[in-house]
């Protein structure tokens, strides 16, 4: 792995050499009013390539080893709160076993129904059930694996809960969205998450020794809430696949959800709309002059150029952008962007005539635009006529994440045959909490 992020940084570095000899070069000709080099623009075109290769190389390496790093973190906690201690495949087990316990305690409470905790066997016995539910038509299950899956049941049946594939989809999930890594995000055991706004300012004056001084007017409080959403999926596969006792089920089943709700999710978190998961680009913006705008809405800078950054001085315009979000959020205020776009500004020097954007040459930091952190995502709108294609701010505090936590899985081996369909969904949600925390860039 070493040896694999070491090349990663000396080839991007590499390449960063080469683009920035390349461009000045180029810039040096249009200066003197030549006609440009078709052989120097193809030239510009293949280093370009070169360079976007190596940096989302070390975007998927760095966003792998942050979710190794962050799975052993999570698994060390949840042993910790458990009161698991060593390691190993054993401590592993035993962890499992609490966690399904609490779960199926959760559930139980819920539906106001007796819950009496599993022992080792048990759960071995309802992860062997389980197995064959997903392979099997459920009216082949013997009358004591119908009883064992039905503790985590629907008073219907049906539906299931599993906490293997529950924990194998929240942490790919987590790998596959961008906006996770930088947004807050909070598991609730509810359908909603609520938080009060303090937007009021307190009075405040001068009071003598024997008098008072002026009235103080007092902050007014609001709330905010965001609601979580029912996501689904419908993976399937032929009963003969499922039949292979090789295959791993479970493994397979999480990875074809993850994918699917994932790319779903990322997309939502960007541009969803009201009654939605609420993305930050999918909220009204007003013209940011650096007081601020309504709370309500996000503020945002003009480019003056429709679809584009103005041909004339466009690195002016990033400083108008981050010049119009508050000092206290600058320290942890990221850059999130197309790639596109990113493409753009890598040739955009300030007045000494550096590059405002600089590749990273350290494993698990993000390249920089202005010292900042720059996000790809590619869900961001594209170029276009009053797009808000670039977004900066703190999107810790600025958007909110929420988790129902829990993966329901319906095995339906009827309407899709041959195939099995297994009907699994997600209940999460997102919005901005902190409207101030977030500005746009609007290309118009």
């Amino acid at each position: 792995m070493t040896v694999e992020i070491k090349k990663l940084i000396e080839d991007q570095g590499t390449a960063f050499e080469q683009f920035k000899t390349t461009h000045a070069k180029e810039l040096a000709e249009i200066k003197a009013k030549l006609t440009a080099d078709p052989l120097l623009t193809d030239k510009i075109g293949k280093i370009e390539k070169s360079l976007d290769d190596a940096l989302e190389a070390k975007v998927a390496l760095d966003a792998k080893i942050a979710a190794e790093v962050k799975e052993r973190e999570d698994l060390e906690l949840r042993m910790q709160r458990l009161g698991v201690k060593g390691d190993g495949d054993g401590a592993k087990r035993e962890l499992e076993v609490k966690e399904f316990n609490i779960l199926l305690g959760s559930v139980a409470a819920e539906r106001k129904r007796p819950f009496t905790p599993i022992e080792d066997a048990g759960y071995d016995e309802y992860k062997a059930a389980f197995g064959r539910f997903l392979r099997c038509d459920d009216r082949v299950l013997t009358p004591d694996e119908v009883k064992t899956l039905s503790v985590g049941s629907d008073p219907d049946g049906g539906y299931f809960v599993t906490p293997d594939i529950s924990g194998r989809i929240v942490t790919k999930v987590y790998e596959t969205s961008p906006i996770r890594q930088i947004a807050s995000i909070q598991p609730i055991s509810s359908d909603a998450l609520e938080g009060m706004e303090d937007l009021g300012e307190g009075g405040a004056g001068y009071a003598g020794e024997h008098s008072q001084g002026s009235d103080s007017s007092t902050a007014q409080l609001g709330k905010w809430r965001i609601d979580v959403h029912i996501l689904d999926t419908e993976p399937k596969a032929t009963q003969q696949l499922l039949d292979d006792a090789a295959v791993d089920v479970e493994a397979w089943l999480g990875n074809k959800v993850s994918g699917k709700i994932g790319r779903f999710e990322n997309a939502e978190f960007v541009t969803g709309a009201a009654a939605r998961i609420r993305g930050f680009t999918g909220y009204a913006t007003l013209a940011d002059t650096g007081t601020g705008v309504a709370w309500g809405s996000l503020g945002h800078i003009a480019t003056g150029t429709s679809g584009d950054f103005p041909s004339s001085n466009p690195v002016d315009k990033i400083h108008d952008l981050m010049g119009a979000l508050k000092v206290d959020y600058l320290p942890n205020a990221r850059f999130v962007t197309r790639r596109t776009v990113i493409t753009k500004i890598r040739k955009f020097k300030d007045g000494m005539g550096n590059y405002i954007w600089q590749p990273s040459f350290v494993a698990g930091q993000p390249e920089t635009i202005y010292g900042h952190g720059a996000i790809r995502a590619e869900d961001m709108p594209a170029l276009g006529a009053s797009s808000l294609s670039l977004a900066f701010g703190d999107f810790l505090q600025g958007y909110q994440i929420v988790d129902r936590q829990g993966i329901r899985v319906l095995r339906d081996p009827y309407t899709a045959k041959p195939y099995v369909k297994f009907y699994t969904t997600k209940r999460t949600g997102g919005a901005v909490i902190n409207f101030e925390a977030i500005k746009l860039m609007k290309f118009i």
